[in-house]
């Protein structure tokens, strides 16, 4: 079985008016295969969003190839992109943000399945069925964003997501924002929607404590190159080099 994700020689490169271009990512690569969680740490300005938006085509390579599930996506916009993102969702740092909130909860966790021709009951019936899997309360189909706490709207935000069932989940610092209990919880459900949908997850952090706990591989990201990988704990216990020991020196 092949990667559900595959990217080689990913590179990203700013032009800046005035100043020499920036390399954001260096001919990175990488692969994440089904059912695994890759983990990308580092600090801010590491890549790791960058790395992100190219994989979701928010952002177009400057060179590189990226596969999902056997598909080169490298260059595809607009309405090509429909098949891909019914196999690739995104859980972002800041929940409230990714809703709209002139509109409810259901609303916001309901319009992938409704532009997919889903007819009006059903739609309630799965989004009351999607809330419950992620934890709370089908009647928060009801609420807006800001009559929630932020734990609560990052399980909606993750019922939105798995909301079409795909294949390949990416959380963007999505626990970041949490305290540590609620870091937690939403970890623990991350894991068994995991095993429950068969989902891969590529976990984007600056925490490499909580990708130990959660990642069976992780990538350091450091000025955009990937300069260790390898399991969490054998990356912790033993790392190779200056800067992931100085990350992890961070947190002991």
């Amino acid at each position: 079985m092949g990667p559900i994700l595959k990217v080689e020689d990913l590179t990203k490169v700013f032009a800046r008016k005035g100043q020499p271009d920036f390399t954001a990512v260096d001919h990175i690569g990488f692969e994440l295969m089904p059912g695994e969680c890759l983990g990308i740490i580092g600090e801010s300005g590491s890549g790791k969003t960058t790395v992100v938006n190219m994989v979701t085509r928010l952002t177009d390579p400057t060179e590189g190839r990226i596969a999902l599930d056997g598909q080169d996506i490298t260059r595809l916009t607009g309405k090509r992109l429909k098949g891909p993102y019914r196999k690739m969702q995104m859980v972002f740092q800041t929940p409230a943000d990714s809703f709209d909130p002139r509109h409810t909860l259901g609303d916001g966790i309901g319009e992938s399945l409704r532009n997919a021709g889903m007819g009006r009951s059903e739609v309630r019936r799965r989004v009351a069925a999607l809330l419950e899997q992620c934890g709370l309360p089908a009647d928060f189909a009801g609420r807006y964003p800001h009559q929630v706490s932020g734990g609560q709207c990052q399980r909606a935000a993750i019922a939105r997501a798995i909301a079409i069932r795909p294949r390949l989940l990416i959380c963007d610092e999505a626990t970041s924002a949490l305290d540590v209990t609620i870091q937690k919880e939403v970890l623990a459900l991350l894991q068994r929607l995991r095993q429950e949908l068969a989902l891969s997850i590529l976990f984007i952090c600056h925490d490499i404590a909580l990708v130990q706990q959660f990642c069976d591989r992780v990538l350091v990201l450091y000025r955009g190159s990937i300069v260790e990988q390898g399991k969490p704990d054998d990356v912790i216990r033993d790392p190779q080099n200056d800067y992931t020991k100085r990350l992890i020196e961070s947190i002991l």
